[in-house]
């Protein structure tokens, strides 16, 4: 159901060389570039969902909203994991180490959160089967 979702920042070189490389370790690449935003994507433009950073465009300054959370869909755990290290290698704030949640009967969603440079939250995770991501959890 989403298009593209975008969060803000005040220097768009900084988020571009994060976001290279946390969102290379599901294979995403930029699809525009330029001096006020840059746009990533799996699938190439149009073919699915994207995310985005970009100065904002009344003005002001970049800022993290309240409660605001962008959710990133990956393959597997050891995707959510990657791209979990990936972020705070490259200076990101851990917000929440990989792990599982539930089981809700035999699926599980394991996920781990993180905020950027600019301190925008941002959780990654996958959804499967409890055979696959509860047993031998690497984080408990």
């Amino acid at each position: 159901m989403i298009g593209y979702v975008y969060v803000g920042t005040d220097n768009i070189p900084r988020a571009a060389a994060f976001f290279d490389q946390v969102l290379g370790v599901i294979g995403a690449k930029r699809l525009a570039d330029s001096d006020r935003l840059v746009h990533w994507g799996v699938g190439g433009r149009g073919a699915g969902p994207a995310f985005g950073v970009r100065t904002p465009s009344d003005g002001q300054a970049a800022s993290v909203g309240n409660g605001m959370m962008v959710s990133l869909a990956v393959k597997d755990r050891d995707q959510v994991e990657a791209m979990h290290a990936a972020a705070l290698k490259l200076g990101g704030k851990d917000e929440g180490a990989p792990s599982p949640h539930g089981p809700d009967g035999d699926y599980v969603y394991y996920s781990a959160y993180f905020r950027d440079l600019d301190g925008n939250k941002f959780a990654v995770y996958c959804f499967g089967p409890k055979e696959k991501l509860w047993l031998n959890v690497k984080s408990i």
